[in-house]
């Protein structure tokens, strides 16, 4: 009997490459003979994260969606291309599974299993599904979601809606602070406020976060700083610190997310899909600042999630730099004061923590592949 091999489809951006990436390790660890493959988009986060696995992947030069009538035709030529390799993939593997993990470069090769007669599986983990996965929905028999929003998202289709929560990394289930303090070289016994804009950053935070460095000189004997740029950010940011009287770490990006979320002790950041399940996963009070230019809102969204249970503090991300900085300072002084209220966020979390979205998904998947293999 021949075994699975399980293609996973997406990217673009960290938000759709670490749930596929969270599942395909369950994958391993539960039938280490699994056959893994990763589709993914060309873009240069893509290789960055799945560099650093043992999966082999293939890129595929699928395009977005746009109205314009150039970059239409760009669409159309790219999905033609991305649906041949995909299908050619497929065709040659021992029962093959699909698995869209949303991103533009998903829905061609959903296409392609669908157009082979092989299991179609989505994994959806925001709150207002995008224009991928709900085209890619068509093709679906089974889709995962981390909300029950979500699942109303895609409509009357004919797939099985299945609300999980998101997969995290297998680095969630054994997250340790102190591996993140001895590699970062941080001081143990001072607190830790980690800015993050995700995978990609974000140019707002940081300014409004190096606008109040003046303004954070007297938590400088409590507290530290660790402070990812995103990739094209760092220099500029760096800069910024110079002279900065409290304890910083300015990185462009770390690895190891979980670690580093388990040292902190107050995070400000985005509020994208993968993010506030890490922050609810971690136990870390959070001020999240959506991503404002959404038109469905979704970061927003996704923050009433945490925010309704009583585990973050959302703050605008205002156009104006000084009134951004203005409000995220009126909440982060009180936060950086007041342990009783960052341990009651703490502990809210739990209310909306999903920790065994990856293994559950995962272990569908097996099933489905074993039926696969059987027929």
């Amino acid at each position: 009997m021949s075994q699975a091999s399980f293609f996973f489809a997406g990217g673009g951006t960290g938000g759709h490459i670490y749930p596929a990436l969270a599942v395909a390790e369950q994958i391993a660890e539960q039938q280490p003979d699994a056959e893994i493959h990763f589709l993914c988009s060309t873009r240069p986060v893509d290789k960055r994260i799945l560099d650093r696995t043992p999966f082999p992947y293939t890129p595929l030069p699928a395009a977005g969606l746009y109205s314009d009538p150039r970059r239409f035709l760009r669409f159309c030529a790219t999905f033609r291309q991305s649906y041949k390799q995909a299908r050619r993939l497929l065709a040659e593997s021992s029962s093959p599974v699909v698995v869209g993990a949303g991103g533009f470069v998903a829905a061609p090769v959903c296409l392609a299993g669908h157009k082979l007669g092989v299991p179609v599986v989505l994994v959806n983990v925001d709150i207002v599904p995008g224009r991928a996965n709900k085209l890619s929905a068509r093709w679906a028999d089974e889709i995962f979601v981390q909300f029950e929003e979500a699942g109303r998202g895609f409509g009357s289709r004919r797939a099985k809606i299945n609300v999980v929560g998101c997969p995290l990394r297998r680095g969630f289930a054994q997250m340790d602070k102190r591996r993140a303090i001895e590699d970062l070289g941080l001081d143990p016994s001072k607190k830790v406020l980690l800015v993050t804009g995700a995978s990609s950053g974000a140019a707002s935070i940081n300014e409004a976060l190096c606008a109040l460095l003046a303004k954070l000189e007297p938590f400088a004997e409590t507290w530290q700083i660790v402070h990812l740029t995103g990739l094209g950010n760092h220099e500029r940011v760096l800069a910024q610190y110079g002279g900065a009287a409290i304890s910083h770490k300015v990185l462009s990006y770390y690895d190891n997310m979980p670690d580093l979320l388990a040292a902190a002790d107050l995070v400000i950041g985005r509020s994208g899909a993968v993010s506030v399940a890490e922050y609810a996963v971690a136990g870390v009070p959070t001020i999240c600042m959506p991503y404002p230019h959404h038109k469905d809102r979704q970061q927003y969204r996704n923050a009433a999630k945490l925010v309704e249970v009583g585990a973050a503090i959302v703050v605008d991300d205002l156009p104006d730099p000084a009134d951004r900085a203005d409000w995220l300072w009126e909440e982060l002084e009180k936060l950086l004061k007041d342990d009783a209220t960052r341990q009651e966020l703490a502990a809210a979390t739990k209310q909306v923590a999903r920790p065994q979205a990856a293994p559950d998904i995962a272990a569908r998947l097996l099933a489905v592949g074993d039926g696969m293999s059987e027929s």
